[in-house]
């Protein structure tokens, strides 16, 4: 990472939505480090309080319980702040087919009360996660910021008028917007529970439990397994980019990397037997496919590392590695007490 240019956030102020989310509270950790002062956001509907349990004696550390749907609580929030890191949001392509209502007024009406907000309070820089699933049906491969589909949910239309919102506000405001389109995270702090948990920490807690998780599929849809460390490093290079062609552009966020079902099943079978060689015996059991769940997906990082100078420093085996660590260690914890 760009250590001098990063280092530019000391003392500055930095307000994160949906700070107690997964990657949020990984974002609130990394600006704690580096001496910015952090506003937390977030209506805990997905977030967990235990993500900034450590935050919360920290003088540099402050947590505004509300809800970015009530436009007074965002404009607030936005007051006296250098840049905002925008992470609120309802995820999950089933949920948001489930009830499509709340979806769209979180990630359309939320982003759009916190860019109105960003706006009056004339920050700096608006960075905010896009997501991946805008390529929508699109087959072509790597993902290219600029070559899009039609969306296959409501989600990914969601996501995609935050995209068309950031654009206007930077022509119509001058509000200098930043969208980075997340592929597959996952790593510490992601919530192995709860109907729409991402497949990883899912998975992780199943074997663990010595039961067979189930595969959508035959197993064979790949993704670009993204490892929290490479998106904070993309968040905070997009926070102090200088390089002004790099202001109000999309970015995917990603390893340029594939992996499918079958081989990530593996990979974490194989991490996990280091702990307890009978997770390496349990059986995989496959189901249907998954309504809205495109087949493929892997990004071109191209576009990052020429303007950003992103360099992600994990891979999926390296990622998955630090990740089972984590997990074995504070679910362990947790059965324990």
């Amino acid at each position: 990472m760009q250590h001098e240019q990063i280092r530019k956030l000391t003392g500055k102020n930095v307000l994160v939505t949906g700070g107690a989310g997964f990657i949020g509270s990984n974002l609130c950790e990394a600006l704690l480090a580096l001496n910015a002062n952090v506003t937390c956001l977030d209506n805990f509907s997905t977030g967990h309080r235990k993500n900034i349990k450590e935050f919360l004696d920290n003088p540099n550390f402050t947590l505004i319980e509300g809800d970015i749907r009530d436009q007074e609580t965002c404009k607030k929030a936005a007051i006296g702040h250098d840049y905002i890191l925008h992470e609120a949001a309802l995820g999950s392509v089933p949920r948001s087919i489930n009830d499509p209502i709340t979806s769209n007024e979180v990630n359309v009406s939320g982003f759009l009360n916190m860019l109105v907000a960003a706006r009056d309070a004339e920050v700096k820089r608006f960075v905010y996660a896009a997501s991946s699933s805008t390529y929508g049906d699109s087959e072509k491969l790597p993902k290219v910021e600029d070559e899009i589909g039609k969306p296959l949910s409501p989600y990914a239309i969601t996501k995609y008028v935050n995209e068309l919102y950031a654009d206007i506000f930077h022509k119509s405001y001058g509000l200098h917007t930043i969208g980075l389109r997340y592929f597959n995270v996952f790593g510490r702090k992601q919530d192995p529970n709860g109907a729409y948990a991402a497949v990883i920490p899912k998975f992780v807690i199943q074997l663990m439990n010595h039961e067979s998780p189930v595969i959508n599929g035959d197993g064979t849809y790949s993704r670009d397994f993204t490892y929290i460390e490479n998106v904070v490093q993309m968040n905070l290079l997009a926070l102090t980019t200088e390089n002004k062609e790099a202001i109000n552009q999309v970015y995917n966020t990603a390893v340029g990397d594939r992996t499918n079902l079958l081989e990530l099943t593996q990979l974490l079978k194989k991490y996990l037997s280091r702990y307890d060689a009978k997770i390496e015996y349990v059986e995989i059991i496959h189901g249907p496919n998954r309504a809205g769940d495109i087949p493929h997906s892997l990004a071109s990082v191209e576009k990052a590392q020429d303007l950003l100078g992103y360099n992600p420093k994990f891979k999926i085996d390296s990622g998955l590695n630090e990740a089972v660590k984590w997990y074995w260690k504070h679910l362990q914890l947790k059965k324990v007490n």
